[in-house]
This record gives C-alpha cells, sequence and structure tokens, in this order.
C-alpha cells in the first residue's frame, strides 16, 4: 500500500498526459525512468513532505523514537505514525559522572549519537533495577572514529538502595517508567537519540535535499558514472571495514569500470538527525537496499551517516 501510494504521488507531481504520451511514443520503460527521475528532486520531495512532522526525521519503518538529552537529564519516547510523532512519555534520567561524548571504556561519558536497542536483559543485578535495554553502542560511525567501550544500557534505579546521582555511561530513570518504556516499545522498530544539550531538530527542507540526494546518489551509482558518485563522498570517509577514502575510490573505480548493468532499490528508508560532539550537523540513514547484477546479489541494510553542508551531502562513513 505504501508503495502504491508514494507512487501516485508522484504521478500527482507529473502530468498524466505526459505520461501517456511517453509510454505512447517512448514504452513503459521510459515512464519508469521518468518518475525515477523525479524522486532525485529537492521539489517533489518538499511537496510530500508538506504535511508530515519531522522534527525528529523521517521513518518508513521505525514506529518509536527515544530521545534522551544529557543537558537537561531528561528522556522522551514519541511514537510515529504517518504524519507526526506523538508524545508518549517524558521524565527525569540520570546520566554519565562525566560531561562531553564517550571516547573510551571506563571515562565514564555518556556517548552522544544514534543508536538501535538491541537486546532487553532480566535478571541482573538489583542496582540496575528491573531490566536494562542495550544499546548499539558503538555503531559504526563510533568505530570510524576510534570509539571504545560497551555495555551502554538503558537501566533503572537500585531495587535495594537509595538512587544514585551519576551512571557509569549509561541511562538510568525509575523503575515505573523503565517499566512504562518497556511496555510501550517493539526493540526492531525503535531508536535511540542521545543529545548533549538541546537536540537539533530537523527541517524538511533539509530531509528533502537529503532523499532527493540519495536517489541521485543511487542513479550515478546504476550508470557506474564514477565521478558523479564520489562527488557524495567526504574526504573523511571511512567504510564500516575501516577502508580510507582513497582506497574506496581505488575499489570503486576498478568496480565502475566493468559497467555491469545494476539493479538497485531502497525500501524502508528512515533518516535521523544524529546528535554529534563534532559540531556538524549530521543525520543517519537507515534503509534495505536490494542490489542486483548478473553475478552479484545483495539483500540487506544500507547505513550511511552523511553531512549536511551548503545544501549538499557529504557521506562519513557507510556500512
Amino acid at each position: 500500500m505504501k508503495k502504491i501510494l508514494l507512487f501516485l504521488t508522484i504521478i500527482s507531481n507529473i502530468m498524466l498526459a505526459d505520461l501517456v504520451d511517453i509510454y505512447r511514443s517512448q514504452g513503459l520503460d521510459a515512464v519508469k525512468e521518468q518518475l525515477e527521475k523525479e524522486l532525485t528532486t529537492k521539489n517533489y520531495w518538499e511537496k510530500y513532505l508538506s504535511d508530515k512532522n519531522v522534527d525528529f526525521g523521517y521513518y518508513e519503518s521505525k514506529k518509536f523514537l527515544i530521545l534522551a538529552q544529557k543537558g537537561a537529564k531528561e528522556i522522551a519516547l514519541y511514537k510515529v505514525d504517518k504524519k507526526n510523532h506523538n508524545l508518549v512519555l517524558r521524565d527525569s534520567v540520570i546520566v554519565g559522572e562525566k560531561d562531553g561524548d564517550k571516547q573510551v571504556e571506563g571515562d565514564l561519558k555518556t556517548p552522544e549519537g544514534v543508536y538501535d536497542l538491541t537486546e532487553k536483559l532480566t535478571k541482573l543485578d538489583q542496582f540496575y533495577g528491573p531490566l536494562a535495554l542495550v544499546t548499539s553502542y558503538p555503531n559504526t560511525f563510533d568505530k570510524t572514529l576510534n570509539k571504545k567501550g560497551h555495555g551502554i544500557w538503558i537501566h533503572g534505579m537500585p531495587l535495594n538502595e537509595e538512587r544514585e546521582e551519576f551512571t557509569k555511561g549509561c541511562i538510568a530513570l525509575d523503575n515505573p517508567r523503565l517499566k512504562e518504556l518497556d511496555e510501550n516499545i517493539e526493540f526492531n522498530k525503535s531508536i535511540l537519540l542521545i543529545s548533549d544539550e538541546n537536540f537539533r531538530k530537523a527541517s524538511r527542507e533539509d530531509i528533502s535535499i537529503i532523499l532527493s540526494s540519495i536517489f541521485k546518489w543511487r542513479e550515478a551509482w546504476k550508470a557506474s558514472d564514477i565521478n558523479s558518485y564520489l562527488k557524495f563522498y567526504s574526504n573523511s570517509f571511512k567504510r564500516h571495514d575501516g577502508m580510507t577514502i582513497n582506497q574506496f575510490k581505488a575499489y570503486k573505480k576498478r568496480i565502475f569500470s566493468k559497467k555491469e548493468k545494476k539493479k538497485i532499490k531502497f525500501s524502508n528508508i528512515n533518516i535521523t538527525p544524529y546528535p554529534n560532539s563534532l559540531k556538524k550537523q549530521m543525520y543517519k540513514v537507515v534503509m534495505d537496499e536490494d542490489y542486483k547484477t548478473k553475478y552479484y546479489t545483495f539483500v540487506g541494510k544500507k547505513e550511511l551517516y552523511i553531512e549536511l553542508k551548503n545544501n549538499k551531502i557529504k557521506i562519513l562513513a557507510e556500512g
């Protein structure tokens, strides 16, 4: 249904008579090409997003947002629907003893960024309360910055002791509210944003630029247009396996020189503002990728960490 609605929205942005003329003279493939081209335009996405709240990002498959603001010592849970982000709960929290973004194991800092919830733990030491939600720290971008550490959780308060003032880097909230949070989310459809001071909201213009750029990047990729493709990457880019930008360029030039015919489909696109200590305007993009050539097929997740600068995206990391 979502794909049909998207298709109809694109049709409404292009004169139906024009599409019929293209079909009569050039065939169905030419119509598809015209529709694909529309996805690369910022104007199309601005119209599509005109009635949607994108303060906390754009989501096609994520349904729950957890926003933790370290400076305010506050956590909030939002449920995502087609047009809005609806507040479910808000409460105070305690965070790491030391200020700033987590860098190494044992620095007593709470990280800043965007994370998945990977696991729910119970039967813990009473110090952590009734349960803990495990985060994906360090994520792909953290690893490219050589950040260390593990075991960053959202957990509760000691069952048999007084509440402490700080954690060792986790996020802790009162046990009844932790249970309420747990009861109102689905792990695989939730995302955690951790910011330092006030969270920087997204805008429709930002999201429109990112969405149109993603599809331009895809078109360059499909066409094996190496020069256009590499313009989307930052000079500080690093891939999930540690490949640097120069190594990546050499690798892609070898692949693109084959001029293979490619089919690349993106679906379930999720774009999240990425709080960070680098003072960059960043976003995390996660989507399903269906990639096919004559000899190779990949179906899985594509993860991009991008910087938005001068109305253009630059890919900083890829997983």
